[in-house]
């Protein structure tokens, strides 16, 4: 496919003139285009929604979520897939980044590393990908060799598949269980897709991701009942979530916050159910984590 012909590279009408705008009028020129990345984004929630459920089995199946990219794309995938645990109390290996030429790339740019599709293949193989998981490969192009390599190794080993492209009939897309295309259109700056199409990436990422923790009930109404409690900051957030879920006052959640070991969800459960942190426990178990169902029990 001629690069040439890509919404994704070819030049935006509107900014023919970006070196000689007045910097207001730049900015906001880049924030109107900058508008059009979320209706995209919503043109493409058929493509997404059937991704998401993928996603969400794979994982409740042991299995894993799996990002594929090269350049801004890979680092998108990279980015989200480090900020699992901290959101949702997931163990690292869950949600993987795999970015081509290495975790190195992520702060040095490592750009013929996206020409192998058999540096993806190894990468996969390096960790074990098998028929639990789901691979994500996302390119804003379409055609990167490493995505195509990654997504066709992860077919062969039995592995779910999904692509996210910025370019109709996206060549990434033929090798896909559920292919994604989010039309984002020219860039501001011809062919830098950090800007527009990043954004998309990012926006699709973050729905994949959280809608599949949602699913498996790492989310109860819409607080983040398994965020680890790192830092200060989180500390007072854990607190103020058991107060809103359950009613409590702000001395009866601290308890049951230490009872608890300070994991939010335990706690919610022993207030909602007025029951002891070991049979809340033992809900959650049987509810595979989910808050809702485990109250209930």
């Amino acid at each position: 496919m001629d690069l040439s012909t890509l919404g994704t590279e070819t030049r935006n009408e509107r900014t023919t003139d970006l070196d000689r705008m007045p910097i207001d009028e730049l900015l906001a020129v880049m924030n109107a285009e900058d508008q059009s990345v979320a209706l995209a984004v919503r043109d493409a929630l058929p493509q997404i929604a059937p991704a998401v459920e993928a996603a969400a089995d794979s994982l409740r199946r042991g299995g894993r979520l799996i990002y594929v990219g090269s350049g801004t794309s890979g680092r998108l995938g990279l980015l989200d897939a480090v900020e699992c645990p901290p959101t949702f109390g997931t163990p690292p290996e869950q949600v993987v980044g795999l970015l081509s030429g290495g975790p190195n790339a992520f702060a040095v740019a490592v750009e013929g590393a996206e020409d192998q599709p058999s540096a993806a293949a190894a990468d996969l193989d390096e960790i074990a990908v098998n028929e639990r998981d789901i691979v994500v490969g996302l390119a804003a192009s379409g055609r990167t060799p490493y995505v195509i390599g990654g997504l066709r190794h992860a077919a062969s080993r039995g592995a779910a598949t999904v692509s996210v492209a910025c370019n109709r009939d996206a060549i990434i897309s033929r090798y896909a269980d559920f292919p994604i295309e989010v039309l984002t259109g020219p860039e501001v700056l011809t062919g830098s897709t950090r800007l527009k199409a990043g954004t998309a990436q990012k926006m699709v990422c973050n729905m994949l991701s959280t809608a599949a923790m949602v699913r498996l009930g790492k989310v109860y109404g819409n607080l983040m009942v398994d965020v680890k409690a790192s830092n200060e900051k989180l500390v007072d957030r854990i607190h103020r979530m058991v107060v809103q879920a359950t009613g409590a006052d702000s001395e009866a959640a601290a308890e049951a916050l230490r009872k608890a070991d300070g994991h939010a969800k335990t706690a919610i459960v022993m207030l909602s159910a007025g029951t002891t942190r070991e049979d809340a426990l033992r809900r959650l178990d049987e509810a595979d984590g989910d808050t809702r169902l485990a109250i209930h029990l």
